[in-house]
């Protein structure tokens, strides 16, 4: 990880990288602790608004480099009518190959249907439903 993060450090606007180490630090921390299932992390949502999208890229292939050993890992951006574009993390192989997207793209359908169906079971149940 110091190498990947040396390279960036390198090729990045210090600002930027600045940034950079302010959002994956305290993952990274969390990963060399084994301490994963207690962080609230997401590249998503609001919080992360106030991040560039090429901050919010380059964090999530530094931890996604930190959790699999590869530095071959791309952002890939998958579109479908029921979520829009979502953008994945994916080792360079699935990103190049477009069945295998496709079927990242089928699974990304059903997830959304499934979430779709638990929000109006809980809406009807009176729950919370901002899942």
């Amino acid at each position: 990880m110091d190498v990947y993060l040396d390279l960036l450090r390198v090729r990045m606007a210090s600002d930027d990288y600045q940034l950079l180490l302010s959002v994956v630090e305290p993952v990274l921390q969390a990963i060399d602790e084994q301490q994963m299932p207690t962080i609230d992390f997401s590249l998503d949502g609001d919080s992360a608004e106030a991040l560039p999208q090429e901050i919010r890229d380059e964090a999530a292939l530094v931890i996604a480099t930190a959790v699999t050993g590869r530095l071959d890992n791309e952002v890939v951006e998958i579109s479908t009518d029921e979520t829009g574009p979502v953008r994945v993390v994916t080792d360079a192989t699935t990103a190049s190959d477009p069945e295998r997207l496709g079927e990242i793209a089928d699974y990304l359908k059903e997830r959304h249907q499934q979430n779709e169906e638990l929000r109006g079971i809980a809406e009807a149940s009176g729950l919370p439903s901002d899942f």
